[in-house]
């Protein structure tokens, strides 16, 4: 007697719901688990169909442990052992909730060959798809391995510009820009700007959004701005820091492009005798652990990461489910939203405190 299908089991998947409800299954994967971004109509929509056909996401999970494993890769290589914390518990926990594998590699070289032959020896471990996190991301070494082999990919903060693979990224620019109008709004008028890693797309969209706001401001970015190359790394932003607070008119308040050289801006100040945020305000970027272990606590810009992580698994599993059936995966990009955390490192300077004074106390300024 032949074993009887899942189907006529009865096995009702994730697919069908994504069927019956008009929507991709990754939107089906995001409002079960209680993702955003999804309008009320689909959310609605979705619960309908899960209630109509009596949709059991856990067992769909173990179904397809079971009789589909998806073995998906993830290669990494971050300066910033908080960011990379946090990226992996996203994409541990959305490999948990879909049943899958998560297959982890480092790859630290950044030589293009030594990349590539990483990629290749880690694709053959039965890897279905990979994710690929920055600075990975913009290796044209691994992509190219990876199209040669034909495996899917998403990348993870690729920027703006036109993608040929999926990718899940926040607005840098528009987020850089937003928290340096928060400084503006505090009264500053002389910043350092540390820049990230300058083969990141991320550091160069976070840089646009600095000078963006200081010139829609109306001041002159070659008085206003001085700018140091930093790479993500706590001590280059040691480094970087010093230089710019060693300048004869330094700045009065410092925006780093990650927490990691914002903690470390703070530590250089601190050795200064300069108090934070009285003589130097201090923001960064990411918002990870160390935000609210240094002191003063942070004011940073909230980047989800581990939802950025899930993003990019679930929308890599939708690819290989819909290559599977022989067509190509809709979506194309997911924006997720950044928020602006105001804590203890910034205030108005005290240089600027009696001239803005009357201005911090109108109705247009508020705190956050």
């Amino acid at each position: 007697m032949s074993r009887p299908s899942r189907r006529s089991r009865g096995t009702v998947t994730i697919e069908d719901v994504a069927r019956a409800a008009g929507v991709s299954a990754m939107t089906v994967s995001r409002v079960i688990n209680g993702g955003k971004n999804v309008r009320e109509s689909t959310r609605v929509s979705v619960l309908d169909a899960v209630k109509t056909l009596n949709y059991s996401p856990n067992s769909a999970a173990r179904n397809l442990a079971a009789g589909e494993a998806t073995h998906i890769g993830l290669l990494y290589a971050n300066p910033s052992a908080a960011y990379l914390s946090q990226f992996l518990i996203g994409a541990l926990e959305a490999a948990r909730r879909a049943g899958c594998h998560l297959v982890i590699e480092s790859c630290e070289s950044e030589n293009g060959g030594e990349q590539a032959d990483v990629t290749r020896r880690f694709v053959t471990s039965e890897v279905e798809g990979v994710i690929l996190p920055p600075p990975l991301s913009e290796s044209e070494a691994i992509m190219d391995a990876l199209r040669e082999m034909g495996i899917p990919v998403v990348t993870v903060a690729m920027g703006s510009a036109d993608h040929e693979n999926p990718n899940v990224r926040i607005d840098d620019q528009g987020a850089a820009k937003q928290m340096t109008e928060h400084l503006l709004d505090l009264g500053h008028r002389r910043f350092g700007f540390i820049k990230g890693h300058p083969n990141h797309i991320a550091s160069h969209d976070r840089e646009r959004g600095f000078l963006a706001a200081i010139t829609e401001h109306g001041l002159d970015v070659a008085e206003a701005a001085a700018i140091e190359q930093g790479y993500f790394t706590y001590r280059s932003g040691l480094a970087a820091a010093e230089r710019l607070l060693s300048r004869p008119n330094p700045p009065t308040a410092i925006f780093a492009s990650n927490d990691d050289m914002a903690a470390a801006t703070i530590s250089v100040a601190h050795r200064r005798n300069l108090v934070v945020p009285g003589d130097l305000s201090v923001v960064g970027f990411d918002d990870t652990s160390l935000a609210t272990t240094v002191w003063p606590e942070l004011t940073t810009v909230r980047q989800p990461i581990s939802a950025m992580a899930e993003a990019a698994l679930d929308m890599l599993l939708a690819d290989i489910r819909a290559r599977r059936a022989g067509s190509r995966c809709e979506t194309n990009e997911i924006v997720l939203d950044h928020e602006m955390i105001v804590r203890e490192s910034t205030s108005a300077p005290i240089a600027a405190a009696v001239d803005t004074s009357r201005k911090l106390r109108t109705p247009a300024v508020q705190s956050a």
